[in-house]
């Protein structure tokens, strides 16, 4: 895999939005080329030499081509934005939108990331080895389509509203999380919390799962009790209490059988 690098020659007086920063954009091109891709400087574009320092060389398709981003990120929006294939290193922090609506390959962000972060995902990977701020692997805001398919891992906390939406995937958090887990998540979607939840978990919830190895500070009162069981999960084996709801909504049936979203609580 060949690999460029990025280098931020300075840190801009305003957020900047990068989404060609991709594989996908970066794939076949000279440096010479990339350096003169657009980003966006508030409503002023400019080339994306005039923030960054291009070396190295790209792949000849996205899945052979790696980006590494070194130095700091933290006023870079959309990084990874629609990317299909390949893999993006961001070395310092980053703001909103990392890997949103992105479809394949691999984003390591090494320190913390912003809102949005794979909003709309449908594959690929996201690996934050920081904290996740609000809205992860969420819907676009008015929008219902939240993540689809994929995987994001937080080695820290994240913020509230995390999997807004969901409809698939996997989303991974090795700390605490915020309020509004999965408000109004449909489907297979699946949310792993390794630490602790606040409130509003599972709230509107249809469909998808959500595992919390801690403590559940306010559980939601249409959330009942079925069973206990005993599962794998991320690799842990554990006992576990069942809880369906939200009773309070309209859920679909298959077979006769009525779907209901599920909370895990590990004994």
């Amino acid at each position: 895999m060949n690999t460029v690098t990025l280098t931020p020659k300075a840190k801009p007086d305003l957020y900047l939005e990068v989404d060609n920063i991709t594989p996908d954009r970066f794939a076949g091109k000279t440096n010479e080329e990339i350096a003169a891709l657009h980003l966006y400087e508030g409503s002023t574009q400019h080339a994306l030499g005039k923030f960054f320092d291009v070396a190295g060389s790209s792949g000849p398709t996205a899945a052979e081509t790696k980006i590494v981003i070194k130095g700091d990120a933290s006023r870079l929006k959309y990084i990874g934005m629609k990317m299909t294939a390949g893999e993006i290193v961001i070395e310092g922090n980053a703001d909103m939108y990392v890997g949103a609506w992105m479809r394949g390959g691999k984003i390591q962000a090494k320190g913390n990331v912003e809102a949005f972060a794979g909003t709309g995902m449908k594959g690929g990977e996201i690996q934050i080895d920081g904290n996740a701020g609000n809205y992860l692997g969420s819907a676009y805001r008015g929008d219902w389509r939240g993540m689809a398919g994929g995987t994001i891992r937080v080695k820290g906390n994240a913020g509230s509203d995390t999997g807004y939406f969901m409809n698939g995937g996997t989303i991974i958090i090795g700390g605490n999380v915020d309020v509004h887990v999965a408000t109004h998540a449909e489907g297979n979607g699946k949310i792993i919390i390794k630490g602790n939840a606040k409130s509003k978990v599972g709230g509107q919830m249809v469909g998808g799962e959500i595992y919390i190895f801690g403590d559940l500070e306010v559980p939601m009162p249409t959330f009942e009790y079925r069973k206990d069981v005993e599962l794998e999960v991320d690799g842990t084996k554990a006992k576990f209490a069942l809880f369906e709801g939200d009773t309070a909504e309209r859920h679909p049936k298959r077979k006769g059988e009525t779907i209901y979203g599920k909370i895990y609580m590990k004994y």
